[in-house]
């Protein structure tokens, strides 16, 4: 960026402020905007004055005064301790121009600088004991193994999720977030989406749930709504069954906890996202790469957007060191024989997860194999790898309450299901289809005695899941 002025005036402190906002850039004392050469005078007076100038910046504005012919250059360097301010305000340059800023841009620039913290702010609005949800807190403390001594209020302000003033317990956005009874009311954009799409894009939703009951509890419901609609084999070495997930649940739960952990919580337009497609699962998370990271320093550095949330869910195991999350995720995927998550940052950062490619082969040719009504009760050889039918874990369970008959609500309240037009769409059409359940009234499908019954077939389903 370059800027021209004629003679040093008091605007050159607006000047010095804007460009150490923006990326840097210099200024050219005797040069007119029409860029005509006026020349001045180098002397040691004037460095002394523009060196005083830019010392009364707050922070000093760091500048290298030098003479290029009869024009005098000032360098002004980018500031690392953003925002700084002169006399007159907080000034910003937007392309050629220098603007001084709003109230608005101000927190917002404090904000994008990190200069304010999400996780520390101060909620006053909120009334403890009244929002207090004891309950969540107990939890919380017996996950940390802290030996709670003395009153709850100390507790909360040792942990730094609340402090004091003026008599009171106030809590910080990252206290409210843990332990409030409902968080949604303070925070709306806190929760965590997650879909179930037919396909490799969102034409076809299979099924979406919102988790908003605190950090803990929305990750933890997250990672149980993968393990749901996600498969598993198995492999049998020395007498014993050993699952392989179709993904690295290990990483997934990482990923998760570090979407919440590393979003950008000041963005009330967006929230965490898990999608789990026929070919990948991405987490992702609004906010992108925190100030001072670059996608090469993944799993190499570590720059904590909100320390106290990091800080909470560390106490409670959630989160090994920092720095390490990135490298696990790769680790826990080669360990499970996926190939190597890719990492994406824009406006979010985003995880990708693809899924073992043996247990996907497996899967769809147990699935074929159900659906050919194929295969014996025995169960695989010493070292045969098998499937768990291509079946859910949701699916297997109908089958098995159905050995004996069962109400469609039955089992909706079995596997924890509300929406009676998703659950037959979902779990009982692919049922019946594959010939593995049927229905007690076939000619009235719709009938308020309609019962389901498992078939040979289903029998035999349930059986090579050992059961």
């Amino acid at each position: 960026m370059l800027e021209y002025k004629e003679s040093l005036s008091s605007s050159l402190a607006r000047e010095l402020a804007a460009f150490a906002n923006s990326a840097g850039g210099k200024i050219l004392l005797g040069v007119r905007n029409d860029g005509t050469v006026v020349g001045m005078r180098d002397t040691n007076d004037l460095r002394a004055q523009i060196q005083d100038i830019a010392r009364n910046c707050d922070p000093p504005v760091n500048v290298l005064v030098e003479a290029v012919g009869n024009v005098l250059a000032v360098v002004v360097r980018e500031s690392e301790s953003k925002p700084v301010q002169c006399r007159d305000g907080f000034f910003w340059r937007q392309g050629a121009s220098t603007q001084k800023l709003s109230r608005d841009e101000i927190r917002d620039f404090f904000r994008s600088e990190g200069a304010i913290r999400f996780d520390l702010t101060v909620y006053p609005k909120f009334r403890y004991p009244e929002d207090f949800d004891r309950a969540k807190f107990d939890a919380w403390i017996h996950e940390s193994r802290i030996t709670r001594r003395g009153r709850i209020e100390d507790v909360l302000v040792n942990i730094e999720a609340a402090e004091r003033s003026g008599g009171k317990l106030i809590f910080r956005n990252a206290g409210v977030l843990f332990f409030a009874k409902n968080v949604r009311h303070f925070f709306p954009h806190a929760y965590i989406t997650c879909l179930l799409a037919r396909g490799t894009d969102k034409t076809h939703i299979l099924d979406r749930k919102d988790f908003d009951g605190g950090i803990v509890a929305d990750i933890e419901e997250a990672l149980r709504f993968i393990e749901r609609n996600t498969r598993v084999a198995y492999r049998i070495e020395r007498l014993r069954r050993e699952e392989i997930p179709e993904y690295p649940l290990a990483a997934l739960r990482e990923a998760v906890t570090n979407a919440v952990m590393h979003r950008d919580w000041f963005n009330e337009g967006a929230n965490v996202f898990v999608e789990i497609y026929t070919d990948r699962i991405e987490v992702s998370n609004p906010g992108g790469l925190p100030k001072g990271m670059l996608p090469s320093d993944l799993g190499h550095k570590s720059v904590r957007r909100n320390p106290l949330i990091a800080d909470l869910l560390h106490r409670i195991e959630f989160i090994e060191k920092a720095g390490t999350g990135i490298k696990r995720m790769r680790e826990e995927a080669k360990k499970c024989g996926s190939p190597e998550p890719k990492f994406e940052t824009t406006g979010f950062f985003t995880a990708t997860f693809y899924p073992n490619p043996e247990v996907r082969r497996q899967a769809l040719a147990a699935s074929e194999e159900v659906t050919n009504q194929v295969g014996t009760k025995s169960g695989p050889s010493r070292h045969q790898v098998g499937t768990k039918s291509g079946l859910s874990r949701e699916q297997v369970k109908i089958l098995r309450l159905c050995r004996k008959e069962g109400t469609l609500l039955e089992l909706m309240n079995s596997v924890g299901r509300k929406n009676r037009t998703k659950f037959r769409e979902q779990f009982i059409k692919p049922l019946l289809d594959l010939r593995l359940l049927q229905m007690t009234i076939p000619d009235k499908p719709r009938s308020r005695m309609q019962r389901y019954r498992t078939t040979e077939a289903g029998r035999e389903a349930i059986a090579r899941e050992g059961g």
